[in-house]
């Protein structure tokens, strides 16, 4: 599904006009963005919650070259699925 697909189908499901959805689509992907950013977690009730991870640096190998590189640490987001979620996929 793309993010207008999810824009199409959230219209359709809650009876708003595509503008509108896409205006609350578009502002939650913004707030858990800016949550994450500021280091935050954000939980929705079945069905996971976003988090920020602190990677260690590495060494790491150049499989082409086996020359042996440093990567550096990092910040991911992840994301841990809820246990309705898990349970509705897994039907």
């Amino acid at each position: 599904m793309t993010k207008s697909e999810l824009i199409a189908s959230v219209a359709e499901k809650a009876g708003l006009t595509k503008k509108d959805a896409d205006k609350a689509v578009n502002a939650a992907i913004e707030t858990i963005t800016e949550a994450l950013v500021s280091g935050d977690k954000v939980q929705i009730v079945g069905f996971g919650t976003f988090s920020v991870k602190d990677r260690k640096a590495r060494t790491a190998i150049n499989l082409m070259t086996k020359e042996k590189i440093e990567v550096p640490a990092t910040r991911v987001a992840s994301f841990k699925v809820g246990k309705a979620l898990k349970e509705a996929v897994a039907k």
